[in-house]
């Protein structure tokens, strides 16, 4: 109980820095966002003082107001909930433009994490397992694609499979004009259909480093006493490899793979700005190129609260996991 309190302190603490620096980083961009907001409205008839008055109120951001009420009003929005009105999206709350975004790099990162942290590993295993084999060969070659500069593996794989051999669409989430959305079968196949060219990219670009990684700790694993006293017990290769090795082997994995669970919300900012994708990430490009604080401040809260509740949540599964981290701690 008090290594479990120990840590849950440690993540409060944590929360509230990362909070506060959350409040401040926007703040030391160039830029008003009064006076963006003025210049949008000044395009569809005269502003007055009153006006910029009620959007200085509205965006929490008074001309002169000191900081530290900025930031208690903040903390306040905070904790009722109110994330404040987007300047970009301007008059949708932060709330409902995190809300129309986030899942959609959920579904697309998220997934292809997943599937390339289970790819790469199952083939580190056997790699591993079968050193000098032609699956231990095939580690150079994954490691090159990892080594491509993101975008650019990107690009070529949109030129290749989109423009070349037109097999996917080269942007989009969907067909918006032959698609309603909605939980329907011809909707979620077209989300398949357009994700899976983004999704592809970021499975061949990630699965070298899981691959190479499990390998590795596959062949230290290998040359533990215990290794050698299971196969002196006569047990069946298969389960050698499986209840010995990759469990053991596994678990620098399960840490790694966490902590990218943990930025999967931040998205892809590069894979949806090349394929256009109305994800997360987008939202943040946007936010970013119109000085919207509440945006901002709301994208990076969502992404603060991943990473934290995965690195939590992998602190606890070691404990379960390997019960040495108890006695340690």
């Amino acid at each position: 109980m008090y290594h479990l309190l120990r840590k849950l302190g440690f993540y409060l603490v944590a929360l509230w820095a990362a909070l506060t620096v959350n409040f401040a980083i926007p703040r030391m961009m160039p830029g008003d966002p009064v006076e963006i907001m003025l210049s949008k409205l000044g395009q569809k008839g005269p502003v007055t003082e009153d006006t910029r008055e009620a959007i200085e109120a509205l965006l929490g951001t008074g001309a002169g107001r000191p900081l530290w009420s900025q930031y208690r009003d903040y903390l306040a929005g905070l904790a009722h909930g109110d994330l404040g009105v987007s300047v970009v999206f301007f008059p949708a709350p932060v709330s409902t433009i995190i809300g129309q975004t986030l899942p959609w790099t959920i579904g697309l990162i998220g997934l292809a994490t997943v599937i390339s942290f289970l790819t790469g590993v199952g083939l580190g295993t056997l790699a591993g397992w079968k050193r000098g084999s032609w699956m231990d060969n095939l580690i150079p070659v994954t490691t090159m694609f990892q080594s491509v500069p993101y975008f650019w593996l990107a690009l070529i794989l949109l030129f290749l499979l989109g423009s070349v051999w037109p097999l996917f669409p080269l942007n989009g989430g969907y067909d918006v004009y032959e698609v309603t959305p909605g939980w329907t079968g011809e909707f979620l196949g077209s989300v398949v259909y357009y994700g899976t060219l983004p999704a592809l990219t970021i499975i061949i670009s990630s699965i070298g480093g899981w691959m190479l990684g499990m390998r590795n700790m596959m062949v230290s694993t290998l040359s533990e006493d215990y290794m050698l006293t299971a196969e002196a017990k006569g047990l069946r290769p298969g389960r050698i490899m499986r209840r010995y090795a990759a469990r053991n082997a596994v678990l620098p994995s399960v840490s790694g793979f966490a902590i990218s669970l943990g930025f999967v919300v931040a998205g892809s900012i590069v894979t949806e700005a090349v394929f256009s994708y109305p994800g997360i990430g987008s939202a943040l490009l946007q936010a970013v190129g119109g000085n919207d604080y509440a945006l901002m401040q709301g994208i990076f809260l969502i992404i603060t609260l991943s990473v934290l509740g995965a690195n939590l949540l992998v602190d606890l599964l070691y404990s379960v996991i390997d019960p040495r981290t108890r006695a340690q701690s």
